[in-house]
């Protein structure tokens, strides 16, 4: 196994470079750059600048160079001097842009992963063994509707009903009075308590179409010739489920990891500018829309990497779960 990880660590490189490759092109593929889409916002503001000034800021940045050598300076500067680039649109360091949004959004992605896991898992194997029941009724009903309702709408719904019951929409992360002061108990219990809807609503989509992979998947397996044996020899039905099914059963959720993370990240964009809250959702969006290079391409960069981490993380734990998995990769090894 550890000559598993350890080759896998190391072909992760060139797939991470690749894709750098690949996002640093496409982001250049529509016309103009940051300097032409600044001098539309700039006239749309009433304010001008002149040929020179827009030629002066196109060599500052080089601007005018192809793609592929605008590509080779940033990823020069990432590998030799860990230089992210620079962000137009911020005016500073891109490291500086993503450390200020950084520990937010990594709050907000983790804790929505672990609502989602720990919601979907138990209520899926409930749904299973209880099949058919009021309560499995309850949860495919609920987990229909949580799939079919936009996140953004049900961001609106829960800001309205917390403005309604408590007198606070929850907006952001944190209240006003809190904001430049340093941690306290009362500030990270004021966190917390905004961090439920924007957990709530970015883990609704993922969780309940885990429910139903989860109820399908214990389905499965609880009906495996190997269980109804187990069952047969007098094995406790809780046992049996925890050691044969569940375990099994856990194949298919486990290895949606690499890309559930990403997906958080991705998805929350929507409900991040709806809740306003502080991560790097909005801050990709206007990157994006203003052709910051530099700092799109390193968030896009950043979550390639996550996905790739993610990926490993789930074989690893797949191995670990499955001793079919571990004999196939000890026979490769």
């Amino acid at each position: 196994m550890l000559t598993y990880i350890l080759r896998r660590t190391l072909t992760m490189i060139p797939v991470v470079l690749v894709i750098s490759v690949i996002v640093f092109w496409i982001i250049q593929l529509p016309p103009g750059d940051y300097v032409s889409n600044r001098v539309l916002e700039l006239q749309q503001e009433g304010e001008q600048l002149s040929r020179v000034e827009q030629q002066a800021l196109r060599d500052r940045y080089g601007l005018d160079d192809p793609w592929y050598v605008q590509y080779l300076a940033w990823i020069w500067g990432i590998l030799t001097r860990g230089d992210l680039g620079y962000s137009f649109a911020y005016s500073q360091p891109v490291l500086a842009v993503m450390e200020r949004y950084m520990a937010t959004t990594l709050i907000v992605a983790v804790a929505s992963m672990a609502f989602t896991y720990l919601v979907a898992i138990p209520i899926g194997v409930y749904s299973a063994v209880k099949q058919y029941s009021l309560g499995d009724y309850v949860f495919t009903t609920v987990g229909f509707l949580g799939m079919a309702t936009p996140n953004f709408l049900l961001a609106i719904i829960l800001m309205y009903l917390s403005y309604i019951w408590f007198g606070d929409p929850m907006l952001g992360l944190q209240s006003p009075e809190f904001s430049g002061q340093g941690w306290s108990l009362a500030r990270v219990a004021d966190m917390l308590s905004h961090l439920v809807i924007p957990v709530v609503v970015i883990g609704t989509a993922s969780t309940c179409e885990l429910i139903r992979v989860m109820r399908g998947q214990m389905l499965d397996e609880m009906t495996k010739q190997h269980v109804l044996t187990a069952r047969a020899k007098g094995v406790k039905e809780s046992t049996n489920l925890r050691k044969y099914s569940l375990r099994a059963a856990l194949n298919p959720i486990v290895s949606t990891i690499g890309w559930s993370l990403t997906a958080i990240f991705t998805g929350s964009t929507i409900t991040a500018i709806v809740l306003n809250l502080p991560t790097q959702g909005p801050v990709m969006l206007s990157a994006l829309m203003a052709q910051d290079m530099y700092l799109a391409g390193a968030w896009l960069g950043f979550m390639a990497i996550l996905t790739v981490i993610g990926t490993l993380i789930s074989d690893i734990l797949l191995a670990w779960l499955d001793p079919r998995i571990r004999d196939e990769r000890r026979a490769l090894a």
